[in-house]
């Protein structure tokens, strides 16, 4: 068996440690689950793949609707899967996805109508600046009003700021102007009015990124268009978690009138050279970068462990502005780190390990609600 113990430190910060019995057998399932301990607190969510949303995978098909009351599609509602071609849209896996979801009573994130990245290549090709804009309207109005009264929010604009706040140079900047984020909103509104309509990007929690990301919602709300809130992805570091500007990030988007969502949380626990979440960047590999391909020390564990405990600390202290935290990923072997920015490393950033069973972190995180 497993004996969890928690201690804390003169400072406050909840330290999570195992110690393990030589008898120890693995656990899967736990009497209480995260969407049951955070019930009254915020929703918990997940990423969900291909073989997650068709129940392929029987550990994940199991574990999926008893720990997590939200999911957010990887891929399948992006716009290079659901609209490959000017006039084909495929929504076989995002029909499914919804059906699972109904099936289960999860809430669905639609994730996302605009994104610079996987964009299907005919719209990459379109030069001219009327049919941009004619695809960019039928885009958002076909698959928004698919799902309406089906999906519980979107994600309607994705990544759109540098990390300076400026404006990202895109494709959508390139053809539209800086009103399209404006404009996506507005379309998104009129196709499904029931929805929670969400800006999401990384490092918006980082103080010149923050100011950029206030600017945007202001002036999406000076056009008398509806945003509801703003995700904060949460891609964050061992060790190296920014406490203090998540915090002032949750305080300022809530002055804003807006709620807040962690859309995408995971802390990293391997080396890179760079930070953010910015899928073109890439990194040569190097073995020095995969240190933990065949197991990782417990003592990284127990870190990781205290970093997740005191973020939910955080996420607890304003529960009254949060009202989603999601994983990006169910375990550590779906994790888009493991590809990314360095394909084939091993990486550990989640609450579950590649078998499925919960790690230290998420024994702390379900022990701040005993």
């Amino acid at each position: 068996m497993k004996k969890f113990i928690l201690k804390i430190t003169a400072a406050g910060a909840i330290v999570a440690s195992l110690a393990y019995c030589s008898t120890a057998k693995k656990i899967t399932t736990t009497a209480v689950s995260l969407k049951d301990a955070y019930k009254n607190d915020f929703l918990i969510g997940t990423a969900l793949n291909t073989p997650q949303i068709e129940e392929r995978d029987p550990k994940a098909a199991a574990l999926i609707p008893v720990q997590f009351n939200a999911v957010t599609p990887e891929n399948c509602m992006k716009a290079e899967n659901i609209h490959p071609q000017w006039d084909q849209y495929t929504f076989d896996l995002s029909d499914k996805l919804v059906a699972y979801a109904a099936k289960h009573n999860i809430k669905v994130n639609g994730h996302t109508l605009i994104w610079h990245s996987q964009l299907p290549q005919f719209a990459r090709r379109i030069k001219d600046v009327d049919s941009f804009k004619t695809f960019f309207t039928n885009h958002i109005n076909t698959v928004a009003s698919r799902y309406k009264g089906k999906v519980f929010s979107w994600d309607v604009v994705n990544e759109a700021l540098n990390e300076d706040g400026t404006m990202r140079k895109s494709i959508f900047l390139d053809k539209i102007g800086d009103g399209f984020v404006t404009e996506a909103f507005r379309l998104a509104e009129k196709a499904s009015p029931g929805t929670e309509l969400y800006y999401n990007d990384y490092n918006n929690e980082q103080p010149k990124k923050r100011e950029g990301c206030i600017a945007l919602v202001k002036k999406v709300q000076a056009a008398g268009v509806r945003i509801d809130g703003v995700g904060i992805q949460g891609h964050w570091h061992l060790g190296r978690v920014p406490f203090k500007d998540i915090e002032e990030s949750i305080l300022a988007y809530h002055a804003l009138g807006l709620k807040v969502m962690i859309t995408e949380l995971d802390i990293e626990m391997l080396p890179r050279n760079f930070q953010g979440a910015d899928v073109n960047q890439r990194q040569a590999s190097n073995p020095a970068l995969n240190p933990y391909a065949n197991g990782i020390p417990d003592s990284l564990l127990q870190q990781q462990a205290a970093d997740y405990a005191n973020l939910f600390k955080l996420f607890l202290k304003h529960k009254d502005k949060i009202t989603r935290v999601t994983f990006w990923g169910v375990n550590d072997g779906q994790s888009w780190l493991n590809g990314w920015p360095i394909p084939g490393r091993t990486n550990y950033p989640l609450l579950f390990d590649r078998a499925f069973n919960p790690k230290p972190a998420y024994h702390a995180v379900m022990a701040l609600k005993k």
